[in-house]
Parts: structure tokens; sequence; C-alpha cells
């Protein structure tokens, strides 16, 4: 009996030590991504110009312009895209840096070390998902600042539907760098993947109606729902919902939980597949 109760008390332990190892190695991969952020000056700048160019020239240029003939804000308009855009695709490509990671000492390192990949790869949203973060903070300042007002309650939703983007982002970026083997071949999908969406995805100019072989492509973009997930927060309660928003919250929250689950389990399925065959 007591053989058993000792054999008992070593699986608990191994267990408890190897929890703390696959949670070390999350925490590992989550820091090291927030401190090459935080020291990546020039990353910090490009991070925080481009989003407040686009919400500044093209929210501000054709706010008087558009403004009276669309029925609504397009400053407010083009702050909820570029903030879910934002987000979303920072989230997105963070996780296709592993494939620079893999030419590094920390990744080599890190992926013969005996923790789970699944354990990399949540590390890695998480890190992405926290850095975005940072940088949708940044936009909302922006958006202060050229005009854009909301109330707490908004702002709160924003903060809230912003750390769902991340996620769903995030995934996102697990099942495209299952796909890609080089930094070559992801900086070709980042154009092919990324680009279209800024125009089908409603992040800069209403798609209530597109042609119809460009409508079907707006209902395949991933971004789209997290655009429209963003709006449907943020204009609840407000007049101008119906005109901005394209789907209710809840369609647009099944939707963007559906494709998260798959992006994370189909992406995180063949990474962990490949990193086996290297």
């Amino acid at each position: 009996m007591s053989e058993v109760n000792t054999g008992s008390v070593a699986t608990a332990e191994d267990r408890w030590i190897a929890s703390r190892r696959e949670v070390g190695a999350i925490l590992a991969v989550t820091q090291r991504d927030v401190t090459k952020f935080l020291t990546d000056r020039p990353r910090i700048v490009a991070t925080f110009a481009f989003p407040f160019l686009f919400v500044l020239l093209l929210g501000g240029s054709f706010q008087r312009s558009l403004g009276s003939a669309l029925g609504f804000d397009y400053l407010t308009f083009v702050f909820t895209g570029v903030y879910a855009q934002t987000l979303f695709q920072s989230a997105a490509l963070g996780i296709i840096s592993l494939i620079e990671d893999r030419e590094n000492d920390f990744s080599q390192e890190l992926f013969i070390a005996p923790v789970s990949r699944y354990s990399i790869i949540f590390g890695k949203i998480l890190g992405e998902s926290l850095v975005a973060l940072v940088q949708g903070a940044g936009i909302i300042a922006f958006g202060l600042i050229v005009g854009v007002r909301f109330s707490p309650i908004q702002l709160a939703g924003l903060v809230l539907i912003g750390i769902v983007v991340c996620l769903y982002g995030g995934a996102f970026g697990v099942l495209t760098l299952s796909m890609v083997r080089s930094q070559r071949v992801a900086s070709q999908v980042f154009i092919f993947v990324f680009l279209p969406q800024f125009l089908i995805a409603g992040v800069f100019n209403p798609i209530r109606s597109l042609p119809a072989y460009l409508d079907v492509l707006s209902h395949i973009a991933p971004m789209r729902y997290a655009v429209d997930l963003t709006r449907a927060v943020f204009y609840t309660g407000s007049p101008e919902r119906s005109q901005v928003v394209l789907n209710g919250f809840p369609f647009n929250a099944i939707v963007v939980s559906v494709l998260f689950a798959g992006f994370l389990l189909i992406g995180t399925a063949l990474f962990v597949r490949n990193e086996r065959n290297r």
C-alpha cells in the first residue's frame, strides 16, 4: 500500500513539475515578445505612425466632404476600422515572426526544450496580443487627439473587444504560419493576405453595396468580422449603428468564435506536425 501511495505522490509531483515547465515556457515567450517590442524604437514609431496617419488623413480629410453624404461621422467610422484592423493584423503578423525566431539561438533552444509546441504557440499569441493592445491604446489616444469622442462605456467596450480581436488575429496568424516556411514567403503572404482585406473588410470604406465578386471575397475575409464586431460594440445604442454595422453582435461573435477555434486548432496541429518533421 505504501508503494502505491509513493507512486501516486511521485506522479502528482511529476505533473506539477511539468505544468510549471509549460507555464514557464509560455511566460518566457510572452515576455520576450513584449521586451522586443518595447526596445525596438523604429518598430514603435512605425506602429503608432501608420494608424495615426490613416485616421488623421483619411478620416479628417474626407470627413467634411463625405460626412453629410454618408449620414454618419466618417472620422469615427475610420477610427473604429483602423483600431480593429491594427489589433488583428499586429497579432497575426507577430505570430508569423516565429519563422524569424527559428533562426536565432533562443528559438533553437526553445524548440528542443522539453516543452509542448502548444505552449510555445499560446505564449506567442499572448505576447503578441499584449503588444497589439499597447498599439490599441495609442490608437485610442490618437483618436481623442483628432476629435473622436466616445463615452467611458464605449471606451470599456473598445478595450474588451480589443482583447477578443487580438486573440482572433493571433489564431489567424497561427494558421498562416503553418503555410509558410521562410521570411521571403512570409513577406509575400503579408501582401496577398492582408492588403486586400483593408478594402474588402470595411476598414476605410462602407461595404454594403459591393459588386457580387467583391462581396463574396468580403464575406470570406477574416478581418471583416473583427472590424464589424468592433463597430457592433462601439455603436451600441447609437443612432448611426444601423448605417455602419453590417451584422449584429451575436452573429459576429459566433463567426469570430468559430473561426478562432478553427484557425487555432488546425494551425497549431499543422505547425506541430511541421516542427516534428524538421
